[in-house]
């Protein structure tokens, strides 16, 4: 038994599991070396991104039968899906919602970019006002704009009550409660494009200007012919991230509205939100995920395509 123990203890002993180590990392190569340094990673990656995928995909395909446990596959669900009406409703008013506010939002983000560009301690500050808003949680920035938008004695009236105005319903009107909260949209996310606008405007050379200043352009000309073009790849980035935000936030729905008045406001994430835990309709609803991010990845693919020729673009 001391023999036993000793050889444990020897240092011989002690460096023969590094040299195994060793031996076994020079048999992997490099790359196997990477691929095991990744595998922790793609372990968890498999588990929570795509095995997920994987299930909505099968709950997609999955047809139940009403009073049985009996299951088949096909296209069911995605029937449903299209002869449902309040889907419908709930796409167009993604569109509106979409349009109303991806282009205002980067129409005001790039004007502030180009706007607080120079770095001056008033800029600094200005930046800081105007980033704000992307500090504040989705819940939080509705339930502030809860208090706004009160009929009567909501901010909004208060000052609209001075110029004359009337009384407004903002949250209660089929027809103003969408646009309540594309204004409220843009005012969150118009900061957060701002700085990926702040940093490409960074990256164009001061020549640039200074020549066309030479030639005697103005500064409209400046920015249609050199900061709007050059920034191609960064617009088409934020209007990726602007596509992924309009099907992702629901948090100002859920606060202000809960899809109404008469689904006015009912989006495709709050409209799943409510086939599957209120309806428990879960084929149906994994269904209308499938759509939605098929419809995300297909506008996704329009964007980097605009992005490609940006890049082509500058290394002209």
């Amino acid at each position: 038994m001391a023999q036993t123990a000793l050889a444990v203890d020897s240092p011989e002993h002690g460096t023969a599991a590094p040299r195994r180590v060793r031996r076994l990392a020079g048999r992997l190569g490099a790359d196997g070396r990477a691929w095991l340094l990744l595998l922790p990673s793609l372990v968890f990656l498999c588990l929570f991104t795509y095995w997920p995928i994987v299930q909505v995909l099968l709950q997609a395909l999955t047809i139940e039968t009403f009073g049985s446990q009996a299951t088949s596959l096909g296209l069911g669900n995605f029937d449903r899906l299209f002869a449902d009406a309040a889907f419908t409703g709930a796409l167009l008013n993604n569109l509106v919602y979409a349009v109303g506010t991806i282009a205002p939002s980067i129409a005001l983000a790039l004007a502030l970019a180009v706007g607080l560009q120079e770095a001056t301690r008033f800029n600094a500050l200005l930046r800081t006002v105007v980033f704000f808003p992307v500090l504040l949680p989705l819940v939080a920035a509705a339930a502030l704009f809860l208090f706004v938008f009160l009929p009567g004695i909501g901010l909004l009236d208060y000052y609209l009550a001075t110029l004359g105005a009337g009384q407004t319903n903002w949250l209660g009107d089929p027809d103003l409660a969408l646009w309540s909260l594309v204004g409220l949209t843009v005012w969150k996310n118009a900061g957060y494009y701002m700085l990926f606008f702040l940093a490409g405007l960074q990256a164009i050379p001061l020549d640039l200007y200074e020549a066309a200043r030479i030639e005697g352009a103005g500064a409209w000309r400046r920015f249609t012919r050199i900061t709007l073009p050059l920034l191609g790849p960064s617009l088409a980035f934020v209007l990726v991230i602007a596509l992924v935000n309009v099907i992702t936030q629901v948090d100002h729905v859920v606060v202000l509205t809960e899809g109404g008045p008469s689904g006015a406001t009912d989006l495709l994430l709050f409209y799943i939100y409510q086939t599957a835990h209120e309806s428990y309709d879960y084929g149906k609803a994994a269904a209308a995920t499938v759509v939605s991010v098929a419809i995300l990845l297909a506008l996704s693919l329009v964007s980097l395509r605009t992005l490609e020729r940006g890049v082509h673009y500058e290394a002209s």
